[in-house]
């Protein structure tokens, strides 16, 4: 049984500071008490803090599709060395994850190469309706829907099908609320009055 107890830390938990020990037994928190004596290996930790690992609920990591940017290994790497233990991936990479077939082919890249605990997003367009309503909830994090443009097929920009959506969608929904013809007018208005 590995054991390992953090001695002397200034442990930042749900707003509050403790100074204190912690007990990590077979890579889980067994014990928080001011003063541990247990046997095994230990770190002294005096006038260091002890954060939870954090959560980035929106990442890129660009694969497939686009890894000359990151990956889902560099990235994760990145993220583990920042304090981030576990993230959620958006849809928007090379071919958009729009069904389940894809969603599964970036879990077992994670499950090969992520250094950090991870969910993907699915994504949504107009007509992925019957993937949306086959999402496992216990699975997938979330549904990402674009009402801007984005990568490949993910703008959703038809009542019906963004009613639908938000009907049926057995999961969260995170959405970009961009309204494209405004933004490409606002562009044009901008580059007339200040140039490009």
């Amino acid at each position: 049984m590995k054991q390992l107890t953090i001695k002397n830390c200034t442990l930042v938990n749900e707003g509050s500071l403790l100074e204190s020990d912690v007990l990590i037994k077979n890579g889980r928190i067994e014990k928080i008490e001011e003063s541990i004596d247990e046997q095994g290996d230990f770190i002294d930790a005096k006038g260091l803090h002890l954060l939870p690992g954090f959560i980035d609920d929106q990442v890129h990591f660009r694969e497939p599709g686009l890894t000359e940017r990151g990956n889902i290994q560099t990235e994760s790497i990145a993220a583990v060395a920042g304090g981030t233990t576990s993230f959620m991936d958006m849809p928007n990479v090379i071919p958009p994850t729009l069904n389940l077939e894809l969603w599964n082919e970036k879990i077992k890249i994670a499950e090969q190469v992520s250094l950090a605990n991870y969910s993907f997003y699915m994504g949504s367009s107009n007509t992925n309706i019957d993937d949306i309503k086959s999402i496992d909830a216990s699975q997938v994090c979330g549904l990402k829907v674009f009402m801007g443009s984005s990568t490949g097929n993910l703008l959703v920009d038809d009542q019906k099908a963004l009613e639908d959506i938000f009907n049926y969608s057995p999961v969260i929904i995170t959405t970009h609320c961009e309204d494209t013809p405004l933004i490409t007018e606002n562009e044009k208005k901008a580059h007339e009055k200040y140039g490009i």
